[in-house]
């Protein structure tokens, strides 16, 4: 059972328990319609990937704003999602074992739902799965493109998937999966370039050769924040899986542009709002958002507004802050946004987005998907 809110429509910003996972609308709404406008007139859809938000509502404003669909990552997700509206979902993620594969065959009843692949067995016991529902699921086979993940890291052995999707009843090969998800926070712009370069290549080397075959290969899915730019100019890539576009964090507005300035292309949206709960010298705060608050995978978080205060070390339900020079509004009860360091992980330990304008709260969202793990 979700957590009550932790606020109600109307109330000041001031008035909100922390800690609470709030999102600046305005920025956000620009992050939605900027990435449309950014990849305007080039042969590519936009397909985000909503184990960033984890959130119906905003998969459905995507959607609005002309993406084809969405991404997701686990079974439990899509379920979520379905039972939000979305119609058409890609789980850009191999789904292995009976039970997980008879949810998404019967998910399949409801809506569009494709899937990723990568060996033989899996393909049968999907097939089996959706015989069983009398569903019809679209199938991407995956290749490693560079990520050292999952994924088939030949052009023959994904031909060979291909094959035998093509001659199943009730699957059809749908395309490749062709995400390269480490050049995503590789710093420096001609890193990320250079990445995408090397995977467009076997992605398109990998399509004709299916193609050579007789199959159709009508999708080349994959790209991400860091890197969407250069999978929309390939001429390969048919759609781009972007998700943290919509929020940001600090890990990613670290990417360096091609003249080597950290200049993030998105605004940050997303924010921890915390309470200052201890400040026992004049060097040292407390607040109230520790490792159960926020994610730090990639990095501690920032503090946003005071940049010489600094979040220093996390623990269960404490984050330290070191107060390198004198500064106001860190005194013990008042509230500061944390920047997360990564935002997808940190999203997922909440109930409830507090969505914020004009320093007045305007919407409450549920985290739909949180936890949806399985």
């Amino acid at each position: 059972m979700a957590n009550r809110p932790p606020a109600e429509i109307g109330a000041p910003l001031a008035e909100v328990d922390t800690p609470a996972l709030i999102v600046d609308l305005d920025a956000l709404e620009r992050n939605m319609r900027a990435l449309p406008e950014k990849i305007a007139g080039r042969p590519v859809q936009l397909r985000p990937h909503s184990k960033t938000h984890k959130s119906p509502i905003i998969a459905l404003k995507q959607i609005e704003l002309g993406a084809v669909g969405v991404c997701c990552q686990k079974v439990a997700e899509a379920e979520a999602l379905v039972a939000g509206g979305v119609r058409d979902i890609l789980v850009a993620n191999e789904v292995v074992g009976s039970i997980k594969l008879h949810r998404l065959a019967a998910l399949a009843r409801h809506a569009s739902i494709a899937v990723c692949v990568d060996d033989a067995g899996n393909i049968a016991d999907l097939q089996d799965a959706a015989a069983q529902f009398d569903a019809r699921i679209k199938v991407l086979v995956e290749i490693d493109v560079g990520a050292g993940r999952c994924g088939v890291t030949s052009s023959e052995a994904a031909l060979a998937l291909a094959q035998v999707i093509a001659q199943s009843k009730f699957l059809t090969f749908d395309g490749l999966q062709a995400y390269q998800g480490g050049a995503q926070h590789l710093r420096s712009y001609d890193e990320r370039r250079q990445a995408i370069e090397r995977a467009a290549r076997f992605a398109a080397q990998t399509k004709a050769l299916i193609e050579a075959n007789g199959i159709p290969c009508p999708r080349v899915t994959g790209a991400g924040t860091g890197t969407y730019a250069f999978e929309a100019a390939s001429s390969v890539y048919t759609e781009l899986q972007c998700g943290s576009y919509i929020f940001m964090d600090a890990d990613y507005n670290r990417n360096l542009d091609a003249s080597g300035n950290a200049a993030p292309e998105f605004e940050q949206s997303l924010f921890i709002w915390t309470t200052v709960m201890s400040r026992p010298t004049a060097e040292r705060a407390v607040v109230d958002a520790g490792l159960k608050a926020l994610s730090v995978d990639s990095g501690l978080p920032m503090v946003a507004d005071l940049p010489d205060v600094v979040y220093a070390r996390a623990s269960d339900e404490h984050g330290k802050l070191e107060v390198r020079q004198p500064v106001e509004g860190v005194d013990v009860g008042d509230k500061l946004r944390l920047i997360p360091g990564h935002c997808d992980p940190t999203v997922n330990l909440y109930d409830w987005y507090v969505g914020i304008r004009g320093n007045r709260v305007e919407c409450l969202w549920p985290v739909a998907a949180r936890g949806a793990v399985t």
